[in-house]
């Protein structure tokens, strides 16, 4: 077949399936804002597309978001009109729709079959909207309007769509019945040839020398350091687990700018407003025990999560992220928050200690408990990572049921 991937990031979610189809010899083709120049990649060729300069015009605040998506993928479908009159029809596309530049691909392919990867449904009464009320919109009502606008790409999106595939159940219903009804759940899939308990492995940070999984070591993960990932509760928990496990070290990893949500006020970051916050309550000899190591390349992240004594992963009822498995899948003993999705992924007492995502003293709590239990910690790792071998394991699970959900797609059958 022929495959067109667009993924305004490629590969994100493709990663791994794009070089599989590739390797099958099917030609595979992505557009993606994120090269300048067209390249080959583990099989797959890969064709910048560029947003056009565009004058400051006066657009309702509400509408903001679909025309930047509508900018996006007129940006998109022009490209793509240049790879039809130079001869290539997809048989398939393969998008995420989340940016908007799949939305005018029919009329370049009509012919084409299209999937989409359905990360999240806006639902303006869901959770996740007014979930923290620290973090509530000044006018809650007209909020609710707004987050119904962000769902318009999805709407233009859903007719043409021959099916979609989500990673979570969660994540899943939150799109309508009438959707709903063509998204299979199938999750991205875990290498756990690449992520597994390593003994041995050491970690060098700056202020701590080199680590192992013999030091007391508490991690916590985010793309962004921000509250919809439970940011703000944990450096609020901070100052009573760093007194009361004077040997601890704590690892942050994180960059400075916003995932989702709203952003901080005052051109501030998220990550040095809560630092600021609890500094005052917290020693400097304590302070020096935490480390914040910004983002950080793949094979160091592994091993981070290979010394962890307890992995920390906290999140509003949103998408769920893939450090939460690939930690699983190190056998890492875990906290994390009692909310959907993770109650999908974890079990208490089984696989994790679950705790109200507000209940930082909770939170501390557990910690501490398997930070002194050195059985639970080895039970609840090992068996967090059987549930992702049996359940998510990359080669094994996920891509096997990635690829019969692309011949369900040209079928036109459900999985």
């Amino acid at each position: 077949m022929k495959i067109l991937f667009i993924h305004q990031n490629f590969p994100g979610q493709y990663k791994h399936l794009a070089p599989l189809l590739a390797s099958r010899r099917h030609q595979c083709v992505a557009l993606t804002l994120r090269v300048k120049e067209a390249t080959t990649w583990n099989g797959v060729r890969v064709l910048p597309y560029t947003l056009p300069k565009r004058k400051a015009q006066a657009v309702h605040p509400w509408l903001t978001d679909l025309d930047t998506k509508v900018t996006r993928a007129e940006a998109c479908y022009r490209a793509a009109r240049q790879l039809r009159d130079k001869g290539f029809t997809p048989d398939l596309i393969l998008a995420h729709p989340g940016w908007g530049e799949s939305m005018f691909l029919r009329d370049v392919w009509p012919d084409a079959r299209l999937g989409l990867y359905c990360e999240l449904y806006h639902l303006s009464d869901y959770p996740h909207v007014d979930f923290d009320p620290e973090f509530t919109a000044a006018d809650a009502e007209l909020a609710h309007l707004r987050i119904r606008m962000k769902n318009l790409n999805n709407h233009i999106h859903f007719p043409m769509a021959d099916a979609g595939i989500s990673p979570t159940r969660f994540q899943a219903d939150t799109f309508p019945p009438e959707f709903r009804d063509r998204i299979t759940v199938v999750h991205d899939g875990v290498d756990t040839d690449v992520s597994r308990p390593d003994p041995d492995v050491r970690l060098s940070v700056e202020g701590a020398g080199d680590l192992t999984k013999q030091d007391e070591i508490v991690t916590f993960v985010n793309r962004n350091l921000e509250p919809y990932r439970g940011y703000h509760v944990f450096m609020r928990a901070l100052p009573r687990l760093l007194k009361e496990r004077p040997k601890l070290r704590v690892l942050i990893v994180g960059g400075d700018e916003v995932s989702y949500g709203a952003r901080p006020p005052n051109g501030q970051t998220w990550k040095q407003i809560f630092i600021d916050e609890v500094r005052k309550d917290i020693p400097d000899t304590d302070w020096a025990r935490v480390h914040f190591l910004g983002r950080i390349p793949h094979q160091q992240f592994t091993t981070l999560l290979q010394i962890s004594t307890v992995h920390v992963y906290l999140t509003y009822p949103f998408v769920l992220s893939w450090s939460l498995l690939e930690a699983m899948s190190c056998e890492a003993a875990i906290v994390a928050s009692d909310t959907a999705p993770v109650r999908e992924m974890l079990s208490q007492g089984e696989t994790a200690r679950l705790v109200d995502f507000f209940d930082r003293e909770g939170l501390v709590t557990e910690v501490v408990a398997l930070l002194e239990d050195d059985d639970a910690r080895k039970r609840m790792g090992q068996a967090a990572r059987a549930h992702v071998v049996h359940n998510y394991d990359l080669r094994t699970i996920s891509l096997p049921k990635q690829i019969d959900w692309i011949s369900s797609v040209m079928s036109g059958a459900k999985v």
